[in-house]
């Protein structure tokens, strides 16, 4: 049974250490803001077209910061569920067997 337990508890640091090197995009206004993340929701990077800063104001970069942001993290959130619902049913599969069933 405890090993059971060790794998899973194994299989989850696999499964972030795997997140980590998936990378998730966020963009707004035709790719003129785009935000970078890892599936574990950790911000990578931040690129702003040039000719969309200079012309934009500071309250409308702001605002769509924030949306770009959201979307990125948003796809991490979709990867990291899926990823976990994976390992959760191999790891519900795996513990039956210590049920009878």
């Amino acid at each position: 049974m405890f090993d059971k337990l060790f794998a899973a508890q194994q299989k989850a640091e696999e499964i972030k250490k795997r997140l980590d090197t998936v990378s998730v995009f966020g963009e707004v206004e035709n790719g003129a803001i785009k935000i970078t993340a890892t599936a574990n929701k950790a911000i990578t990077g931040v690129s702003i077209d040039e000719e969309f800063f200079k012309n934009a104001d500071r309250e409308e970069v702001e605002e769509l910061l924030l949306v770009a942001i959201n979307k990125a993290l948003a796809s991490a959130e979709q990867v990291s569920a899926t990823e976990m619902q994976s390992a959760t049913q191999d790891m519900f599969g795996g513990l039956g067997g210590m049920f009878g069933q």
